[in-house]
């Protein structure tokens, strides 16, 4: 129920409210141009998966599928870079915890997982920038494939991509500490290792990587190019990337949402 507001003695009528959606704008907004100021962090989101593009990828024009390795490996380093960018997006969670912006959001309609929906969106957005910045470089320097190929990985890359801003927001939500951020970022690198992304695997460490989060994502992104083949000559069925990321989606989703509820007590 609103009260009628009073300016110098004169009664105006009830206060309005803005509607939770109008909220939920308005932060978007601010948070998202937060994240594209920071011009350091942006450089590095940016400027790191391009270059590792350039380094592996460039000049590579042997066959892969129905393109080449330099198109392979633009997936693989799009893949990094998107992932790159949500989880280290995320970690404004961090930030906003220890100031108690968690405390602050109790206080409005906002929902938890309204949080998490948030923060992807933000995230994802962010990660475009690599994604078209990698493919860019791609098609000046002689990556390779099908219409297909390219409108497929890349929507699957960007798509995918929320997935692990879900995961930045699960650690940094739950460690609560400013160590939360290099314990993201940099099980990112171990996962992009056990997720066939740098350089293939094949024998133990390939039948163990399918069971790391990076693996499904990455070799759903390359599906379109690959029909599921790997260098080392393997077979991945659609089935197996599929299932991969929907079971850690689910378990990402769920710990994100108990990290944000956990901030949003009182102590």
């Amino acid at each position: 129920m609103t009260s009628p507001t009073t300016h110098a003695g004169r009664t105006t009528g009830p206060a309005t409210v803005p509607p939770t959606w109008s909220r939920l704008v308005t932060y978007a907004r601010l948070d998202l141009r937060r994240q594209l100021r920071d011009r350091l962090a942006m450089f590095f989101t940016v400027g790191l998966p391009a270059f590792m593009y350039l380094v592996f990828g460039l000049g590579s024009d042997d066959a892969v599928g129905s393109g080449n390795v330099s198109a392979y490996v633009m997936i693989s380093m799009a893949a990094y870079g998107a992932v790159s960018a949500t989880t280290s997006t995320t970690g404004s969670a961090v930030t906003e915890l220890v100031m108690g912006w968690g405390r602050q959001l109790s206080l409005t309609p906002i929902r938890p997982l309204q949080v998490v929906v948030l923060k992807a969106g933000i995230a994802m957005t962010v990660a475009a920038v690599p994604i078209a910045l990698i493919y860019a470089i791609g098609v000046a320097t002689g990556a390779r494939g099908d219409l297909g190929d390219w409108a497929g990985s890349a929507a699957i890359v960007w798509g995918g991509s929320a997935m692990f801003a879900i995961y930045g927001l699960a650690v940094m939500t739950l460690f609560r500490t400013q160590s939360a951020i290099g314990v993201a970022s940099g099980s990112i690198v171990v996962m992009a290792f056990l997720g066939n992304i740098f350089s293939p695997m094949s024998g133990l460490m390939l039948d163990l990587g399918r069971f790391t989060p990076l693996y499904g994502y990455a070799a759903l992104a390359r599906y379109p190019l690959t029909d599921g083949w790997l260098p080392s000559g393997g077979h991945d069925p659609l089935w197996l990337p599929i299932a991969n990321v929907i079971t850690w989606t689910i378990i990402f989703s769920g710990l994100a949402v108990l990290g944000v509820r956990r901030g949003r007590e009182r102590v």
